[in-house]
């Protein structure tokens, strides 16, 4: 029936002249423009009432650094609209800028509510860059800015370098602080030149030239170093001054008061 009436009214449009059928597409053309102008603002009337004022933001994660208080005084200027409107990834960079805040994931939930779940930044070593700057190294090897004075962990080693070097800094930290503790000592500060030069300053005061090359050629000298120099240190009965790594299978040592080179190869192992 209904296809038969479909057939109706296309034999009836057709027997219509040319101007007549225009005018009647032309209408229904208006129409339905006007239907979706209708429907828009009925939208955008819906979307602006009260009940879409997002009324509550849940911080879930990581929040020990900062408390709501906090959050809210830092982020509140920068939230901007309502359930629909509002733009989630400037939302997330405002969480992002509050101090020790490494990470934010933010989630709509309706009618009128936030989800905000926080990464907060775990320190791990000082970014020496700048005198008095407070730069801080997190655990995945970035930089970013703090308040030294809140930091918890008590003797961080301190991180120098050119920009952009901070991770594998920390990566060959990690690596050479547990070869050091047969010295009973740690890295107080690992240095990084511009012309790819390492150093390091000890706790105890000795520093060592670590030299140029890759990580596991760094750790390879290192590891070769720690193995024989306790015995050295032993035999003259003083403590290490300064330690030379740069030289082949060998390195050469001061303790306090004396000088010597010592062969690190494998025949001397």
């Amino acid at each position: 029936m209904a296809e038969a009436t479909m057939a109706t009214l296309q034999a009836l449009d057709a027997t219509l002249p040319t101007d007549v059928r225009a005018m009647n597409a032309t209408a229904l053309l208006l129409a339905g423009v006007a239907a979706f102008a209708l429907l828009a603002a009925a939208l955008a009337w819906a979307m602006r009432q009260p009940v879409f004022s997002i009324r509550s933001i849940r911080i879930d994660g990581e929040v020990t650094r900062n408390s709501a208080a906090t959050l809210r005084a830092n982020t509140a200027a920068r939230l901007n609209g309502n359930f629909f409107t509002l733009d989630l990834q400037a939302t997330r960079r405002a969480y992002e800028g509050v101090p020790w805040v490494r990470k934010a994931v933010v989630h709509r939930i309706w009618p009128n509510r936030l989800a905000v779940r926080l990464e907060e930044h775990r320190s791990a070593a000082l970014w020496g860059t700048a005198e008095g700057s407070d730069l801080l190294v997190n655990q995945q090897g970035e930089v970013f800015a703090a308040n030294l004075g809140d930091v918890e962990e008590e003797n961080l080693p301190t991180l120098i370098g050119p920009e952009g070097s901070s991770a594998a800094m920390l990566a060959l930290l990690l690596r050479l602080d547990p070869l050091l503790a047969s010295l009973n000592t740690r890295i107080a500060t690992l240095t990084l030149s511009n012309g790819g030069t390492w150093a390091a300053e000890l706790e105890s005061g000795a520093s060592i030239e670590l030299g140029r090359g890759s990580q596991s050629e760094l750790l390879q000298r290192s590891e070769q170093f720690v193995a024989t120099v306790g015995g050295v240190i032993a035999r003259y009965e003083r403590p290490l001054v300064h330690a030379d790594l740069r030289h082949n299978q060998g390195y050469a040592v001061r303790l306090k008061g004396i000088s010597t080179v010592n062969d690190a190869g494998p025949t001397r192992n």
